[in-house]
């Protein structure tokens, strides 16, 4: 939340995400400083074969138009102690010689190495892998999109001299030179969770080296100076310290307060999470979610959907709605699930729990009589199912993750969708009171590392507007709602499922597969 008064000192955010980059300051204690800030939109570069695409040097163009805009405005204020940076994880570009971008960039979202994710796994351990490197086989991580660049452009990937993350890029094009940082690095698919390091098998895989990769980064390490071209146009940042980039998903559970195992953050912007970041040496990974990590001693264990503010805006251009907060109140008016709809929500295609390389959304039920906020209910509920999934699958591997804070602006705008997680759960959401919380994470992380919070980010705490207490009949209702929607997803999905395996083995005792050389 925005403070007209702070506390020094500052550190300034940078959020990039896959539909927008902020800008900010915050201060020592979270708050944002009231007046200064920008935000960015943009929209990928969509294809009808599953790809999404956004052109790098546009990106850092808006980034920088971003931080142009809080420099002009924080002119006259303390000085600015730390810059944080937060970005989409699992973004993948190739650079040349010279650090310059001869890719686009690769989102998450960009599905067309659904092929290559399917040869991998016909040929590699995928349970002994995704409990090394906390990413199951899929189109979404850096082994499928690798694979297919190099099958399908060969020439492309021929030029690229190292694979970087979007942040990675950022530091690259800022200061000459870049690190990644761990908690990117645990994005990939070839990073190895327990040693810290990359993965020696999967780099062998998809035919790379470490020095294809950046050097992963040491606790707190950044880039010393800007380089003089950007120190000139930024005196407010000459010579203050830039974390490299660490994941926006461990962002936005520290800067919602969820930094321990007693809380889980549920996330619904863009796409959607639903995360527990906790302290620790050692962790097993249950199938069905990933692990990654905020640095070297946090774990970030979660299960993502894609389909979240995307969904509803594909809706609202569809069938003419005017928008879910105009449609607030006809929606709350609906009882629930009483639409004779059963939806499953993968617009986008499907990650936890199923991974299902190829899976589609589909809406079944319809009837003449069926209204646009009927389907729009059925979305948000059908949402909320898959993540009861998510939340079944974390709460055996974290009992102890009790309270579920709600966060993301698509979420949190809406009491309906809150009081329908409520009853989906079968317990208490509670309601954050903070719309941005990736860039909050992003300065406190940053303060953590320069200054030091006291008692370090697990001393952070929720600040909650409501609590959103679940209706016994209506959790009973969801009951059978879910029923139906997994009898949906196993008549739409026909191919084994890459999340649902059998008890993953510790790290300790996990065996490597003996690899068939790939094709070409």
């Amino acid at each position: 939340m925005a403070s007209a008064t702070f506390q020094p000192p500052l550190a300034l955010a940078i959020d990039v995400g896959t539909s927008s980059c902020r800008a900010g300051l915050y201060d020592v204690r979270g708050q944002r400083v009231s007046g200064v800030g920008s935000r960015i939109a943009y929209t990928p570069t969509l294809t009808d074969d599953g790809g999404a695409e956004l052109d790098a040097d546009a990106l850092i163009d808006r980034v920088v138009a971003a931080i142009d805009a809080v420099m002009q405005q924080a002119d006259g204020l303390p000085p600015i102690a730390a810059v944080g940076v937060s970005t989409f994880w699992h973004s993948l570009l190739g650079v040349d010689e010279r650090g310059r971008a001869v890719t686009p960039i690769y989102p998450w979202m960009d599905a067309r190495s659904r092929e290559a994710a399917a040869q991998l796994r016909r040929r590699l351990d995928a349970q002994a892998l995704h409990g090394r490197t906390g990413c199951p086989l899929h189109w979404c991580y850096w082994p499928a999109k690798l694979t297919w660049l190099a099958q399908t452009q060969p020439r492309l990937f021929g030029r690229v001299r190292r694979w970087v993350s979007f942040g990675e890029y950022l530091a690259l094009r800022l200061f000459g030179s870049t690190t990644v940082s761990v908690s990117m690095a645990s994005g990939t698919g070839l990073f190895d969770q327990h040693r810290q390091a990359w993965d020696d098998l999967m780099l062998e895989v998809v035919g790379l080296t470490p020095d294809h990769l950046s050097a992963i980064e040491r606790v707190n390490d950044h880039p010393a100076e800007l380089q003089p071209e950007w120190a000139a146009r930024w005196p407010l940042l000459r010579g203050v310290p830039w974390l490299p980039a660490i994941g926006d998903g461990a962002c936005s559970n520290v800067g919602a307060g969820s930094t321990t195992r007693e809380r889980a953050a549920l996330m619904i912007g863009t796409s959607g999470a639903m995360r527990v970041l906790w302290r620790g040496d050692t962790t097993v990974i249950p199938p069905g979610v990933w692990c990654y990590r905020l640095d070297h001693e946090h774990f970030v264990l979660g299960g993502a959907i894609n389909d979240g503010g995307s969904l509803f805006a594909w809706m609202r251009a569809t069938l003419r709605l005017p928008g879910l907060d105009a449609e607030e109140q006809a929606v709350a008016a609906l009882e629930p699930d009483a639409h004779g709809l059963t939806l499953f929500p993968a617009w986008a295609g499907e990650r936890s729990p199923g991974w299902a390389d190829d899976a589609r959304g589909a809406i079944v039920g319809m009837r003449l009589d069926t209204t646009p906020t009927e389907i729009l209910r059925a979305a948000m509920e059908a949402v909320g199912l898959r993540f009861a999934a998510i939340d079944a699958l974390l709460h055996r591997a974290v009992p102890e993750a009790n309270q579920v804070v709600a966060t993301g602006g698509a979420l949190l705008r809406s009491p309906t969708w809150l009081q329908i997680m409520a009853d989906v759960l079968g317990r208490p959401v509670h309601a954050s009171a903070e719309l941005e919380a990736s860039s909050r994470g992003a300065a406190l992380v940053a303060l953590n590392a320069v200054v030091g919070l006291g008692g370090g980010i697990e001393s952070l705490t929720p600040e909650i507007l409501r609590v959103y207490e679940p209706v016994p009949a209506h959790v009973e209702r969801y009951r059978a709602a879910a029923d139906r929607q997994e009898q949906l997803y196993r008549a739409l999905v026909d191919e084994p499922l890459v999340g649902l395996v059998p008890e993953a083995a510790p790290p300790a005792a996990a065996t490597l597969a003996v690899l068939p050389e790939l094709p070409d």
